[in-house]
């Protein structure tokens, strides 16, 4: 009996890619997911709508650090801590130690101490005429106030209090500063500025996509993605701030991001629908190419830009952690309406998107240029990096340093009473420096003469202690009614009134009081030593986010390129684009140049945060646009195997995009170049650079003259490296 023939099963074929099947399924259901996508934009905007009121303020704290513990202290042992505004009473005839001056003076006090909200007061009056609180000409003297609750709890009952007592009569006249008047004249400023920005930047953007496409309707959905990005970001950090603190300043970083990320990722996936049309493909057809093709490179810049950003969770402070959520929510939002809701609209639009004249890779500007570099790279490349370094140089010469009421323009109010403090006033009661002593019950001898060697410190203008006042060694008043706050026995703290002069350098006059030998161990709060502290464990923090947002990075270009080199190359063109931005916002914002025409002051010196959050956007953003080219040049390579033939054609693929989504980035930025905030200011005009001379010099002449000198080695990678790759990688 013969056998029965062998018959070899039916092969089935792997399932095709995640994206090519999204695309497919986009194209296929593409009314039902346009009106899915406008049920949720019309929600989100609903959401949206109430995101500024659930957002909060945030004061220059660490969490957990010892100036914070120190204010925790105070509080619960004492009844008293560290004060955050002031009203400036100004004598209008004698000085504040007249008669009706004193009468008016006090009772101004018990209005304000009778106010919600406000949890203790004091003055020049109630602390027995402490000098402390007295200009030198006895014209003017201060009455400060400690509120209680939460950041955001305090400035809002502050907006009551502070047009109320803000008044002058024939006796006194009576204005509102200090550290939370400031900061919430900022984020009210802060405010006013987004909604300014959102009617400025989108007729500014859609005049971009318009001079673009010449096409009203594919530039306003274009558009759209944008706008749809920003809605539903503010709906999830809406969300958010129900479960965490989340800054005000984030909604200003959503806008910029959402329009600039939206239009970007829009332009891209636009583009590559076209260039599958020219070909030859039907609809449908061109949507799933679209989605498959274009759609990993915007997940590739997607998970670029959301690694820099995320990365602020590591630090530990809610204000910078926003941001975080605020940029996650904006690229995740922008992959969506780039991959689901736009190439539905695309699918329905169909032809009418293609331009009245194809372009050509092997021919075009940036095909010209990126030959001519490729052919003399070191003629091209060596003045581009001498250009981007010269740019870049005054980073040298950064100052950290804290901030003050100059993050306000001339003519606001707290920045005025500022300034009269610091013109009459050879002091600084509200930067009072609170040290703490762990001792159980120290005598009053050891308490004075720790006291009068506190006064002894170079910047200390007058010590406060129980057993009365102290200057330069010597104790200058006996204890009175206000001695009281620092408890009768047992524990005890003493208040360190700096001069003026001292806080110019803050956290030296704080390492210069904690020298000094005390009765027992210290522990030291106040406003100076928060603001060491948060500095300190901002820049603690640095090195671990750098070299997790590197890492990760580098980790995901590999994957992508199967390449050692091109993710390196890519890390080093992208720390020139951030030099270059340190070096523009140092040269402007701490030297003051281009000040007048900005409309800020400088104070010599940065304040950290924002350029740390600089860094994170800047890193990001330019890597998205690596992304974008590192993906058509090398698909151009996998197709012809030459290098220099891939960069031209990739280049000339990519650049014009690369250019546009540039410009409507940058523009989207600059527009906060018109606030009256100095840190928004500072954060348009160094995005705005970066931004731009990312997209020109390091990716029009950098990339193309490093590539070539490279040569094959661009595509290199060792043998275990690339099988990984073969296994794991993300660029099939």
């Amino acid at each position: 009996m013969a056998a029965p023939p062998l018959t070899t099963p039916p092969v089935t074929p792997p399932p095709p890619p995640l994206l090519t099947r999204l695309g497919r399924a986009v194209a296929r259901l593409a009314g039902r997911v346009l009106l899915l996508a406008a049920a949720v934009g019309v929600v989100s905007a609903v959401l949206a709508a109430g995101t500024l009121d659930r957002l909060q303020l945030s004061r220059f704290e660490s969490p957990g650090s010892e100036s914070h513990r120190v204010e925790q202290a105070l509080e619960e042992g004492f009844g008293t801590g560290k004060h955050h505004f002031l009203l400036l009473v100004t004598a209008q005839r004698g000085t504040v130690d007249s008669p009706d001056v004193v009468a008016a003076a006090t009772a101004l006090e018990r209005d304000l101490a009778a106010r919600e909200g406000v949890a203790e007061t004091a003055s020049y009056w109630s602390r027995d005429s402490s000098p402390a609180m007295r200009s030198d000409d006895g014209t003017q003297a201060l009455v400060t106030a400690r509120m209680s609750g939460t950041v955001t709890e305090a400035r809002t009952a502050l907006a009551d209090i502070s047009p109320d007592l803000t008044r002058s009569d024939d006796v006194i006249r009576v204005e509102v500063g200090g550290g939370d008047e400031i900061f919430r004249q900022a984020a009210a400023q802060a405010q006013s500025d987004f909604v300014r920005a959102e009617i400025i930047v989108l007729p500014l953007v859609f005049t971009l996509l318009l001079l673009l496409y010449r096409r009203v309707w594919v530039a306003a959905l274009t558009l759209a993605m944008g706008v749809f990005s920003v809605v539903t970001t503010l709906a999830l950090l809406r969300g958010a701030a129900a479960l965490t603190e989340v800054s005000t300043f984030a909604a200003n970083l959503a806008l910029v991001m959402g329009i600039g990320l939206g239009v970007d990722y829009g332009l891209f996936v636009i583009t590559r629908f076209r260039e599958e049309l020219a070909r030859g493909r039907a609809v449908p057809e061109a949507v799933e190419l679209a989605v498959a093709r274009a759609g990993r490179t915007v997940v590739f810049s997607g998970l670029t830009v959301a690694i820099a950003l995320s990365s602020l969770v590591l630090f530990p402070f809610p204000f910078l952690r926003s941001f975080a959520y605020a940029g996650v929510g904006v690229v995740l939002t922008s992959v969506v309406a780039a991959l689901v809701v736009l190439p539905a609209a695309l699918a329905l639009v169909g032809h009418r998107v293609r331009p009245r004249r194809e372009p050509r890779a092997d021919r075009g500007w940036w095909h010209t240029a990126s030959l001519r570099v490729t052919r003399r790279p070191l003629l091209y490349g060596a003045p581009a990096l001498g250009l981007v370094l010269l740019l870049a140089l005054p980073a040298l010469g950064a100052r950290i340093g804290l901030p003050d009421a100059r993050v306000l323009p001339e003519g606001h109010s707290s920045r005025d009473v500022q300034e009269q403090i610091e013109a009459g006033f050879s002091q600084e009661e509200m930067d009072a420096v609170h040290v703490l002593v762990d001792a159980p019950d120290p005598s009053a001898e050891e308490v004075a003469a720790y006291a009068a060697a506190l006064s002894r410190v170079a910047g200390s203008a007058q010590v406060d202690a129980r057993t009365g006042t102290y200057q330069d060694g010597r104790h200058t008043a006996p204890p009175g009614a206000a001695a009281e706050r620092f408890g009768a026995r047992g524990a005890t703290w003493f208040s360190v009134v700096p001069t003026t002069a001292a806080l110019d350098d803050a956290s030296g006059f704080v390492d210069r009081l904690r020298d000094v030998p005390a009765p027992g161990d210290t522990r030291i709060g106040g406003y100076p030593a928060d603001l060491t502290d948060f500095g300190d464990a901002l820049l603690e923090r640095v090195p671990l986010v750098v070299g997790t947002v590197l890492a990760v990075t580098f980790a995901l270009l590999f994957l992508m390129t199967g390449s050692l080199l091109l993710p390196l190359k890519a890390i080093v063109l992208n720390v020139l684009s951030l030099a270059v931005m340190f070096g523009v916002i140092v040269w402007v914002f701490q030297e003051g140049n281009l000040s007048d025409a900005l409309g800020f002051t400088a104070n010599g010196t940065l304040e950290v945060t924002f350029p740390i959050l600089m860094f994170c956007v800047a890193f990001g953003l330019s890597m998205d646009y690596e992304v974008f080219m590192l993906a058509r040049i090398k698909e151009e390579y996998d197709l012809s195997g030459d290098t220099t033939t891939a960069v031209a054609a990739g280049l000339q693929r990519s650049g014009p995009l690369v250019t546009a989504a540039a410009v409507v980035l940058a523009a989207s930025f600059a527009v906060y170049a018109t606030s009256s905030v100095f840190y928004l200011i500072m954060l348009a005009v160094g995005m705005a650079a970066v931004i731009l001379v990312d997209a020109t010099l390091i990716r029009g002449v950098l990339v193309p003259a490093a590539m070539r000198l490279a040569g094959r080695a661009n595509w290199w990678a060792p043998a275990p490296l690339r099988r990984v790759h073969e296994r794991w990688g993300l660029g099939h």
